[in-house]
């Protein structure tokens, strides 16, 4: 083909339409409860309270059009406990909910810490706040009726897929349902989805290696099956640390496949010095005529502030980058902390990350509104 008709063929199929449907879509880490968490939260005998948790990251949370965050623990009922077995307050689920996510992400290594009755109780709970989730179920039945998940915004349809690795050794009873990684189960679940005409299938996978920053053989391998099986979308958890993120183009610059390796810990009150941040992951979904296209993935550093560190204050989400640590982190400890998480992200993407993933900024806040004194 003549290369003047071939890159006119690009700039008209880059070039969107009146009529073309755009969406965003946000992805989260991993939401969790040590102790250390239920103990700053809780109001007396039977009330915790998480709003402030969120207070400055919510509005860009609920700026999207869909928000997917991984439920890394149970609603199984008091007693509440933290790590090896999470359970945690209904009010922690409320919150996550106010903080604007629509979809919670239940298939995960600590789905089964109350056994099978915590898997009824968490569905139950969730689908009395009228919480959309998926990745486990009650039977298989209601399996087969619910899922595929189909989120529909305007005229774009997107398949929802959410599956785990293991439930650390607890097996499922009493006909609970677990999503595990099987390609026989995924290819399956594709399947489907096509059938359903979805415009696009997003996997959400819980997989790879705690605390190592960059990913096995086996979260590459299986990213390349799924892509090379019509997922163009993976978005990964469990590692509780960052990990890099790919993109794979065609020969006109559009987006074909799209892989995070690992969003690292939403919110939690691990110590080591990269499990303290994560990312939180944008994209858009643009539908034109009857394609799907990938556009602006980008991603936000986010910091967990601890009642450790900055005595007085709550556990709370903050912004990563230099410029809004500079400017409103008086703590000498925390913006240490902040600072080498953000250094280290910024040098981990910069030799691993493939394709143009940019980084953005969500906060509009003064050095005047200063929340660390010390």
């Amino acid at each position: 083909m003549n290369k003047v008709i071939f890159y006119i063929i690009c700039i008209i199929t880059s070039i969107s339409s009146a009529n073309a449907q755009t969406i965003s879509l946000l992805f989260a880490g991993d939401a969790m409860q040590h102790q250390a968490q239920l103990d700053d939260a809780k109001r007396g005998d039977d009330f915790f309270f998480y709003n402030n948790n969120f207070d400055i990251i919510k509005d860009e949370i609920s700026s999207a059009d869909i928000a997917v965050v991984n439920f890394e623990t149970t609603l199984g009922g008091a007693p509440y406990s933290g790590y090896p077995a999470f359970c945690s307050p209904d009010e922690f689920a409320v919150a996550l909910q106010k903080c604007g996510f629509d979809i919670f992400l239940t298939a995960n290594n600590h789905c089964l810490d109350r056994g099978s009755k915590g898997i009824f109780r968490t569905i139950d709970l969730l689908d009395s706040l009228k919480i959309k989730h998926l990745g486990t179920y009650k039977s298989k039945q209601e399996r087969e009726t619910q899922f595929p998940m189909i989120v529909r915004k305007g005229d774009i349809k997107i398949g929802m897929l959410n599956y785990t690795y293991g439930t650390n050794g607890i097996i499922a009873k009493q006909g609970a349902i677990i999503d595990y990684i099987d390609t026989t189960l995924i290819k399956r679940d594709i399947a489907f989805c096509n059938i359903k005409g979805t415009d696009i299938i997003i996997a959400n996978i819980h997989w790879g290696d705690e605390y190592q920053l960059t990913p096995n053989i086996h979260q590459k391998r299986l990213s390349d099956w799924l892509h090379k099986n019509g997922i163009r979308v993976v978005i990964g958890s469990h590692p509780h640390v960052i990990q890099p993120i790919e993109a794979k183009t065609d020969s006109c610059g559009n987006i074909e496949y799209l892989t995070v390796y690992s969003l690292g810990n939403f919110i939690s009150n691990m110590r080591t010095q990269m499990t303290k941040g994560a990312i939180i992951f944008r994209m858009n979904l643009v539908k034109e005529n009857d394609s799907i296209r990938i556009a602006n993935p980008k991603y936000a550093k986010i910091f967990t502030q601890r009642p450790d560190i900055v005595k007085g204050e709550p556990y709370k989400i903050l912004p990563c980058d230099s410029s809004y640590i500079k400017n409103n982190i008086k703590s000498i400890k925390l913006k240490s902390d902040m600072l080498i998480f953000s250094e280290e992200t910024d040098k981990l993407f910069k030799k691993h990350n493939k394709g143009k993933i940019y980084e953005y900024f969500f906060y509009k806040i003064s050095p005047d509104s200063c929340i660390n004194k010390k």
